[in-house]
């Protein structure tokens, strides 16, 4: 009986141990769960960090490039800077070869046109006697006066406006009188000094109003004695003359309408092919139109600025003309303007 209870209770204590065991097992295998939880969380967290290391480095490339970008961009910007400075260099230097070349040629032209000026002063103007024969169909009486000859005196150049002195002379009182700035249009409306009285003095009674004018310094003053000329030259033929303005830039022909608007009295209708004061920039322009008045039976009465280095020929046949003849450094600082 003993042996069996024996033999009995190894069994039961197998079982405690087996059962133990398998507590002991299935600690030992949470055990392990719990440690593979553990070594698979950490696992994630280094997956995370990767992930903010990637991005980082792409940041960091991003940031590489727009810093290079903007370097080439600045190398590029101190390139266009430099073939700016070359362009406008090498553009300066020859606009300054040119300018040399364009003053030396004026000077050409502008002794050419003294010289031209002095021989006209040098032609004798004086009257020359013309020798009319008689007809071999006249009558006996005047056969007998064969040898005799008949005179016909050709007034001088010079006397061309001895008839009008008297309304030319009060023209020139009343120019240096206060100025009128609310007289009819076409009369002048500034004063004038003695000096601008001596000069048109001289050019209606010696030169017989034709003939080329020291420039008085400047276009405005140019265009304000030429204001006076046109006054009295109304005074004189009323509308039966038309004033051509020569300049071959219409910068200044703009000068010259804006200084006789405001000495005449004039508005922009005056200034037209059929109005009182024609603008022209060729001079071929201007002879053209002072033929065709001329065939009219009107007079023309013909203006050049001071830049215009030369006067063409045809334009000294004309009966009224005044050329204004400016110094070198007068015409070269024109130029220099425009």
């Amino acid at each position: 009986m003993a042996n069996k209870e024996i033999s009995n209770n190894i069994p039961e204590k197998e079982l405690i141990t087996d059962n133990l065991m398998s507590d002991d097992q299935t600690k030992q295998l949470n055990k392990k769960d719990t440690t593979q939880d553990k070594k698979i969380a950490p696992k994630s967290d280094k997956s995370t960090k990767s992930f903010d290391e990637i991005s980082n480095e792409i940041f960091r490339d991003l940031v590489s490039k727009k810093d290079s970008l903007v370097k080439e961009i600045k190398e590029l910007e101190t390139k266009k800077n430099e073939i700016e400075k070359d362009i406008e260099s090498n553009f300066k230097g020859q606009s300054d070869n040119i300018a040399k070349r364009v003053k030396g040629f004026q000077e050409y032209l502008t002794g050419a046109l003294q010289n031209l000026s002095q021989n006209v002063e040098k032609l004798e103007l004086v009257s020359q006697p013309i020798i009319v024969k008689p007809s071999p169909l006249d009558d006996n009486d005047k056969k007998q006066n064969n040898n005799t000859n008949n005179i016909v005196n050709v007034p001088a150049l010079s006397e061309t406006f001895k008839p009008d002195e008297e309304i030319i002379k009060s023209c020139f009182s009343i120019f240096t009188e206060q100025p009128d700035f609310y007289a009819e249009p076409w009369k002048l409306r500034r004063s004038l000094d003695s000096s601008d009285i001596e000069i048109m003095d001289d050019w209606f009674f010696n030169m017989g109003g034709r003939g080329s004018l020291e420039s008085r310094g400047s276009r405005q003053k140019n265009a304000l004695l030429s204001a006076g000329l046109i006054s009295i030259l109304g005074e004189l033929y009323g509308d039966q003359f038309q004033t051509l303005i020569l300049a071959s830039q219409p910068e200044r022909l703009g000068e010259w309408r804006r200084i006789l608007q405001d000495s005449l009295g004039l508005t922009r209708d005056d200034f037209g092919p059929n109005s009182g004061i024609v603008l022209f920039e060729r001079p071929e322009g201007v002879i053209e139109r002072a033929d065709r008045l001329e065939a009219n039976e009107e007079l023309p009465f013909i203006i050049i600025d001071a830049a215009e280095t030369s006067v063409e020929i045809p334009i000294l046949q004309f009966p009224l003309w005044v050329a204004f003849a400016g110094s070198d450094n007068e015409i070269y600082d024109d130029l220099e303007l425009n």
